[in-house]
């Protein structure tokens, strides 16, 4: 096994089949549930939230380049001091006698995930909601197991994995102090997705390696893939818990849902676990939808991430609409999928609407101009039965993997958008996002919205950045084809851009959060010299900068 993360370059390199690499022995052999069908929380919920979560490095997740030979074999936790402390909140390393996090400004020892047990304490006395209770019309529904936070990476290492539990634990506990859990929402009951129905998605040998997980106390699927003896539970428990969720918003006992679950699912491919992801949530919930009446599906993924699973799934099927918002630099950001004119394939071209920033440092506005212009008039023009959002949330400010600008309120006034889309039936599931506070408090606008409340601000002022622009007037331009209604809109934009970068209605997305990095605002120090690696260089080694080669930056 490598400690060095290497994200796959292109969609060619994705793997097609990628079985578990067991890291010890069999379950029967340490004591672990070897006989039992499904992992069961027992005394492991409670040692897990006890210890620190070990992880992978981070490097190249960020960014990956060919070009960068001397990145491939850099492991940064085999140099680092061992005078430094791992910030709860992002994860990101700082010096020891620094007390406020360079990445996102985090008090040293700060625990982001306190209030988790208010959370918990009231799952009990929540309302529950499936198709076997009273046919009472719930406003939101929470798709929430503990067991999910059973999930987590065993190999000890020196650096904290980002995908950990006290992601669900953050955002739960920011629910329960904002009065939203449970005195305004109901709760699914959780269960186990079936084999059958994961075969609809992905192939029988994918599900089955990750099935084989249980008997092995750690595994990776690729080197920042982990799983462990509970990995599979929590899977089919996210992927059960998204399907019912859309099943009851389709049936009408439920107007829409927010899915807390974990591991994510977007990455997920027919053959392949990857990024993280086991099963892809988003996938199941669309085909239960389908299957539950709903005809025609929108999937739209605002992760930082291309969703290449998703897309993958879906990319020949009409029915179901994939529209992503997602870092791209031609290909240099992790997956490397996802660029504008992957469109679809056979009776599915059109159906893939990819919106690839080109840059890092990406806001609301660009968001916000990006869905006035092409993901609001498509989707009114598909006219579906349900939306889905895959939320990843690591566009979010001050994530240590995306490096973009959205605020709360950006994902707020998004949501917003969305839900006259399907007349409200709206499913959100959780995905990427590694920063605790900007999840929590980004997730719990996403279902204030939900609840009927107003989003943050209006859509009047959404002027974009010269790569925002630059990005929507690319994608309208290959997407006009398929979708007659942006050919207007695409006319209107080109004699705006005409007006020059000099125009008062446009930034530059990069300059503007690198200014706002250098007068002591959150976010990424990386930003200050323009390179993934110069948080360990010179923290830690005390090296001059280097220039980075990597696109973008």
């Amino acid at each position: 096994m490598t400690s060095n993360m290497r994200p796959l370059n292109s969609k060619k390199d994705v793997p097609k089949g990628s079985p578990a690499r067991p890291g010890h022995i069999d379950s029967a052999d340490c004591g672990q549930h070897a006989k039992n069908e499904s992992c069961m929380p027992c005394n492991d919920l409670q040692q897990e939230s006890d210890r620190e979560q070990a992880g992978d490095t981070l490097d190249d997740l960020f960014f990956f380049n060919d070009e960068e030979d001397d990145d491939i074999d850099w492991e940064p936790s085999a140099r680092l001091a061992e005078n430094r402390w791992f910030c709860l909140n992002c994860t990101m390393p700082n010096l020891d006698e620094v007390k406020h996090c360079l990445n996102c400004h985090e008090l040293k020892g700060s625990e982001v995930a306190a209030g988790y047990d208010v959370f918990k304490t009231h799952i009990a006395r929540a309302a529950l909601v499936s198709a076997d209770t009273a046919p009472v019309l719930v406003s939101t529904a929470i798709g929430f197991d503990e067991r999910m936070l059973l999930h987590s990476e065993m190999e000890m290492k020196p650096n904290p994995h980002p995908e950990r539990p006290n992601r669900l634990r953050a955002i739960a506990a920011s629910l329960a102090a904002a009065g939203i859990f449970p005195s305004k929402c109901a709760l699914v009951p959780p269960r186990e997705i079936t084999k059958e129905e994961l075969v609809m998605v992905h192939t029988s040998d994918h599900v089955e390696s990750v099935e084989q997980t249980k008997n092995m106390l750690y595994s990776y699927f690729t080197s920042d893939t982990y799983a462990n003896g509970h990995s599979a539970c929590a899977a089919k428990l996210a992927a059960g818990l998204c399907a019912d969720l859309a099943s009851l918003i389709v049936s009408g006992r439920v107007r829409n849902g927010f899915a807390l679950v974990r591991p994510p699912g977007h990455h997920a491919g027919v053959k392949q676990a990857m990024g993280f992801c086991l099963h892809n949530n988003a996938a199941v919930a669309a085909l239960a939808a389908q299957k539950a009446g709903a005809k025609k599906v929108l999937i739209v993924d605002w992760d930082v991430h291309h969703g290449n699973g998703t897309q993958e799934i879906f990319e020949g099927n009409k029915s179901v609409l994939y529209i992503s918002l997602h870092r791209h630099e031609d290909g240099s950001f992790y997956p490397g999928t996802g660029a504008a004119d992957e469109v679809g394939d056979l009776d599915g071209k059109g159906f893939s609407v990819n919106i690839p920033w080109s840059c890092g440092g990406v806001g609301d506005n660009d968001y916000i101009f990006a869905f006035q212009h092409v993901v609001l008039p498509i989707a009114t023009e598909f006219a579906p039965d349900i939306t889905i959002i895959s939320a990843g949330f690591d566009a979010a400010r001050g994530d240590p993997l995306g490096c973009c600008d959205v605020t709360p309120a950006g994902y707020s006034q998004m949501t917003s958008m969305l839900t006259a889309c399907s007349e409200g039936k709206l499913l959100v599931i959780l995905e990427g996002g590694y920063n605790l506070r900007s999840i929590s408090s980004s997730a719990t606008e996403v279902v204030k919205v939900l609840l009927g409340h107003g989003p943050s601000y209006g859509t009047d002022a959404a002027a974009p950045s010269k790569e925002g622009m630059q990005t929507v007037l690319q994608v309208l331009d290959i997407q006009q084809k398929y979708w007659p209604v942006l050919v207007p809109i695409f006319a209107s934009l080109q004699v705006q851009a005409q007006q020059g970068p000099t125009s008062s209605n446009y930034v530059n997305a990069e300059n503007m959060l690198k200014r706002r990095m250098l007068t002591g605002g959150p976010g990424p120090v990386w930003w200050k010299w323009g390179s993934k690696r110069l948080l360990y260089e010179v923290l830690f080694e005390g090296r001059r900068p280097r220039k980075s080669k990597a696109k973008g930056k």
